[in-house]
């Protein structure tokens, strides 16, 4: 089966870079597809310093949702939007005060491998952080989601007018080019050797195994810091070390004691050996999509009797529902599931600018405008209207864009 590979490198322009990203896509975009993916055959989707994130967002969402094995390169720098405190990789335009508008979430990136079947997604990045990034790091793990294998590493602050270079990125595309395909862990391990023996330490490594989400592993610190290993949870970033004091002896920048994030604990069944997510993924790739419906409906069923309606375990199940129906072609039922969804949380208090909420309506959104009978998209089109008000989202013109399709459906028969 064809592999997918996404090359993604994106930096803002002007004096907010700290690393040129896109410098490393001549240098990748010269290695045939099939090496860089791992298979015979591969689709290669190249995206260099991209203006919208709804424009990476849905490059990213085909890839996600292509068959076989998946190897996203990503390249860039990390930064905080202001208001929620929230990871992006900053793109083309993005500021630190439009973060929050002109970067790319990294829970986009998250949310969309998230169904992918284990063992089918690898990330390999070369992200560089600000220093809010990087002491936000140490209190929270960049979760790339409990299924994706992720390799590479994490650089903090540089200085104020150093544009950094892709380093790990660019010995990771000089291996590959030299037409060999080592296996991933060992590519990273060969692209570390490289980036250490040019002397760049202080670097957070990222996980270089993909492990069940309740395992942590070690990962050594940078030869020559003296810094303990850091432990990271299966499919996350690990935690960085606190950024080295500058020169002159000032103090070390402090790192953020906020707690880490932690993930919502899944139902348990009794008698389950096995990730009911795995078998999900299974019968949705062989294309057997009620027999997937119906597997995460029990389990759905069973976290509501066990935790309550409006749970995070039932709406974790009621979101695979809903992307389940996507996956079998039907947007009516992925809608109305989403605008349930984000019913339920804002009914639990949740705010309007929450991930979780602003992912669950966009998300509704974007179904509600796949569905191909008018009556049924104007059965759903006034209540999406309404969420519209309340979680208007990141992208502009949003409740416009709903407003304007209703006005065209009224003369649709």
């Amino acid at each position: 089966m064809p592999g997918t590979v996404l090359l993604l490198a994106a930096s803002p322009v002007g004096r907010g870079r700290l690393v040129d990203a896109a410098s490393v896509l001549p240098v990748l975009a010269a290695v045939p597809p099939a090496v860089l993916a791992g298979t015979d055959t591969a689709n290669v989707v190249e995206l260099a310093d991209p203006l919208e994130p709804q424009a990476v967002l849905t490059r990213l969402r085909a890839a996600a949702t292509a068959p076989g094995p998946l190897t996203l390169f990503v390249t860039g720098q990390l930064q905080l939007d202001r208001r929620q405190r929230l990871p992006h990789l900053a793109l083309a335009r993005t500021t630190p005060a439009t973060v929050r508008y002109t970067g790319l979430p990294w829970h986009w990136l998250r949310e969309e491998l998230r169904l992918r079947p284990p063992g089918s997604t690898t990330l390999v990045a070369d992200l560089h952080a600000d220093a809010e990034s990087w002491a936000w790091l140490g209190a929270n793990p960049l979760d790339c989601g409990r299924t994706t294998a992720v390799y590479g590493r994490i650089a903090p602050p540089r200085g104020r007018r150093t544009v950094a270079a892709p380093t790990y990125m660019k010995a990771v595309a000089t291996i590959l080019r030299s037409g060999s395909r080592p296996a991933v862990d060992q590519l990273h391990q060969a692209a570390v050797t490289r980036v250490t023996a040019d002397g760049e330490v202080g670097d957070l490594l990222l996980p270089q195994h993909l492990v069940p989400a309740q395992q942590q592993w070690p990962v050594p610190a940078p030869a020559g810091t003296g810094q303990q290993p850091v432990v990271a949870p299966g499919g996350a970033f690990p935690q960085p070390p606190p950024l080295p004091a500058p020169a002159g002896g000032a103090e070390p920048v402090a790192v953020a004691g906020a707690p880490a994030a932690v993930p919502a604990a899944r139902p348990s069944a009794p008698g389950a050996s096995t990730d009911p997510h795995t078998a999900i993924s299974a019968a949705v790739k062989d294309g057997r999509h009620r027999e997937a419906d119906d597997l995460a409906a029990q389990w759905e069923r069973q976290a509501r009797e066990t935790h309550g309606e409006g749970s995070d375990q039932a709406l974790h199940w009621a979101e695979v529902r809903a992307d389940l129906a996507m996956f079998a072609g039907d947007a009516e039922r992925s809608c109305r599931t989403w605008l349930t969804v984000a019913e339920a949380r804002l009914a639990a208090g949740q705010p309007a600018d929450a991930p979780a909420v602003e992912a669950a309506v966009d998300r509704a959104h974007h179904q509600w405008g796949r569905i191909g009978d008018p009556a049924r998209a104007r059965e759903l089109g006034p209540a999406l209207a309404d969420l519209r008000r309340r979680v208007p989202g990141r992208r502009e013109g949003a409740l416009d864009d709903v407003r304007g399709r209703l006005r065209d459906l009224q003369t649709q028969v």
